[in-house]
């Protein structure tokens, strides 16, 4: 899900219903009412913000009780006032302009007043709940990364760590005491060898959790050997310990596959469902439904609580099928249900509200049967919230009708409980035609009525608001949800690629050094002392080494780095669905042995802002990471193409702690905007440069 149409989104259908509802108003004759349209845009634009003081209010109030009292407009209109109360301190206001609605009109009218302030309040607050659900998504992902890392790091601390404390502590042994060689160096070899293995386990297992991977290895070998690969993949990662034994089944039955060499289509499908995730391997040249290969994998799938099975169809493909308890990772998804919660209120009052003016216009005899018709479509409107309905919306449709002969014009307002249903199931394509015939509907039933001009042009009118009103409810609560499992979906992926990057460096740090230690500590003992002792300093600096390697691949390290944050960066980025060009080149400085430290710190913790502003206030879809040193001075270039109007907030109190993060190291941050185009640029000088020295 994209970043600023979500909010355009949000905001967008706050602006439509109020629209709809100063369109009824003004077909009524309020001019006024496109005034008091204009104002209340201030509380639903955050662009208007600085506008939102207590004279604002007063105006409104100006405005409201002037069409009112001034005009006669309808008390309707006072509805924009009270949802501005409510949205500032002074709400407990907003009764007051109820009392004072119900005093100077109607009963309907002050009824549409009291929905009219109900929704402004709700639908602005669901907006900017919206907004702050997308917000968070960055630091959830983030907060998931760094528990994934500690995880890691106990890990890795425990097994590894320990085995290469030992390899030091064996070879300082043997150094000091050479006449315990044989027996400490046999020792040192064993711990070498398990350390390796269990660093090879460890990257597999990482690298495991995730299918993706394997996925793309199959694919790769498949198309090598000429057979036609198609993945589909349905389930979310990280899948835990079940993603270790499904790689294991999918390498299995793909190297089964290119054994037998006859097969030309290759099926891989992943599905999750029901708590469980399913792989399915089908392809088209089996001699056998028998797979052997698999039977040391059924036992360990049986022993986790799942199975894989085999089936030969008549066509001669054979299915290899593997099903698997799903077991998410650290991520788990916290369900908010305060959005939820509020449309659901915001819903059933806007419902009984409308529905309280339809039995206005009932006859008393009427009055019941109409009530029990109003409460079945309340009720179906309310579980419309949660999903698609098809025989609801029949049988909707079926109580907007049916009942017009009897009940007459009370009964016109109900299609508008038609029209929102319609709009939230069916592609808007079909919704909108449909959603016009609706209202020509209800404007001939009006005439076949015999009721005047003005009374069908507000029943029409007003069937397209409520079903405006009704959309927008349903929706923005939508939204926050759909929010959030994306929220979750990238936090997962940002475990994914935490333990993906653990993985590749475990393989090309420690299982090189490692296997390097094994093979010299060999040589020692085939070797006469003065000879294996050489071998053996250069296995305790090996050893040493990797151990700053473990701490670099578990995350335990000091100094932050710039290319591991670069690394992080680009992560983070892909995972929300960024394009990312990264360049590195800031190690070309001369004399390099590395930055200084506090260069590191600095560059890095722009990084970091420069990606959360990328994340979370544009539309990025490209984003350009670059790093470069000239004349002694390092610096940082990030740009992306999502700026807005207020692209970057150059003025935010996390970039001013960067100015003077870097003005410390005699350094400099700037911005700039281009063309769609949002850059943050950061320089510091590689060493600082000393002081002059007085003269004279």
């Amino acid at each position: 899900m994209s970043q600023v149409p979500v909010s355009r989104l949000a905001r967008g259908i706050v602006v439509v219903v109020l629209a709809g509802f100063t369109g009824v108003y003004l077909l009524a004759g309020s001019l006024l009412a496109i005034v008091a349209f204009g104002l209340q845009l201030v509380y639903v634009f955050r662009s208007l913000r600085r506008f939102r003081r207590p004279w604002l209010l007063a105006v409104q109030a100006a405005v409201g009780y002037t069409a009112t009292l001034g005009f006669g407009d309808s008390v309707g209109l006072l509805g924009f006032l009270g949802g501005s109360l409510l949205l500032t301190p002074a709400w407990p206001l907003a009764p007051l302009v109820a009392i004072s609605a119900a005093v100077i009109g109607p009963a309907d009218p002050a009824i549409s007043m009291v929905l009219i302030a109900l929704l402004i309040y709700g639908l602005t607050r669901l907006t900017e709940r919206v907004e702050e659900v997308h917000a968070a998504r960055l630091a959830l992902a983030m907060v998931a990364a760094d528990e994934e890392r500690l995880r890691i790091a106990a890990e890795l601390s425990d097994g590894i760590g320990r085995g290469l404390a030992a390899i030091v502590g064996g070879v300082r042994l043997v150094l000091e005491r050479p006449e315990r060689t044989a027996e400490v160096l046999g020792e040192v070899v064993g711990t070498a060898r398990r350390s390796l293995a269990d660093t090879r386990n460890a990257a597999a297992g990482y690298r495991a959790t995730s299918l993706a991977p394997e996925v793309t290895t199959a694919r790769a070998m498949l198309a090598a050997a000429g057979i036609t690969a198609e993945v589909r993949v349905g389930h979310s990662e990280p899948l835990g310990p079940a993603g270790a034994l499904l790689a294991a089944v999918l390498r299995e039955a793909v190297t089964e596959v290119l054994r037998q060499n006859t097969a030309r289509t290759c099926v891989i499908e992943t599905t999750a469902a029901d708590g469980t995730v399913r792989l399915r391997v089908t392809h088209d040249g089996a001699r056998t439904a028998q797979d052997e290969s698999l039977a040391d994998l059924v036992r360990q799938a049986g022993q986790a609580g799942g199975g894989i099975s085999t089936s030969l169809s008549a066509e001669g493909r054979l299915t290899v099928e593997a099903v698997l308890p799903g077991t998410h990772g650290p991520v788990e998804a916290v369900e908010d249900p305060g959005a939820y919660r509020l449309s659901l209120a915001l819903l059933a009052a806007v419902l009984a509200g409308f529905s309280v003016k339809a039995l206005l216009l009932v006859p008393g005899s009427l009055a019941v049967p109409a009530a029990v018709c109003l409460a079945v479509i309340v009720v179906m409107q309310i579980r419309s919230i949660t999903g698609r309905h098809p025989r609801a919306l029949v049988l909707m449709a079926l109580l907007t009708y049916l009942p017009i002969p009897v009940f007459g014009k009370a009964w016109l307002g109900i299609a508008g409980f038609l029209a929102g249903p319609v709009l939230l199931a069916l592609p808007w394509a079909v919704a909108w035609p449909l959603v016009g015939c609706v209202m020509a509907s209800v404007a001939v039933s009006a005439v076949l009525l015999g009721l005047p001009f003005p009374l069908t042009v507000n029943f029409t009118a007003s069937t397209l608001v409520t079903g405006l009103v009704v959309y927008g409810l349903v929706r923005l609560a939508q939204l926050v949800k759909e929010l959030q499992q994306a929220r979750q979906a990238l936090a997962r992926s940002a475990v994914v690629e935490e333990r993906l990057r653990a993985a590749r460096d475990l393989h090309d740090l420690l299982g090189h050094s490692l296997a390097a230690i094994l093979l010299k500590c060999e040589l020692a003992r085939r070797l006469d002392p003065g000879r294996a002792r050489a071998e053996l300093e250069d296995v305790l600096a090996m050893a040493e080494k990797a151990e700053t390697d473990l701490r670099v691949v578990s995350g335990e390290r000091q100094a932050m780095s710039l290319a591991v944050e670069a690394e992080s960066a680009r992560s983070v980025l892909v995972a929300a669905g960024i394009e990312v060009e990264l360049v590195l080149a800031h190690e070309a400085h001369e004399g390099h042995e590395g930055l200084p430290a506090e260069v590191e710190n600095a560059l890095g913790t722009v990084l970091r802002e420069a990606v959360t502003n990328v994340l979370r206030h544009s539309a990025a879809r490209h984003c350009a990471i670059t790093t470069v040193a000239e004349e002694g001075v390092v610096s940082l270039r990030v740009r992306n193409d999502g700026v807005g109007p207020a692209g970057g907030r150059p003025g935010s109190a996390g970039i001013g702690n960067l100015t003077t993060r870097l003005a410390a190291l005699d350094g400099r941050l700037g911005t700039a905007r281009e063309d769609g185009w949002f850059e943050l640029t950061a320089q510091a000088p590689v060493a600082r440069r000393p002081s002059p020295l007085p003269t004279g």
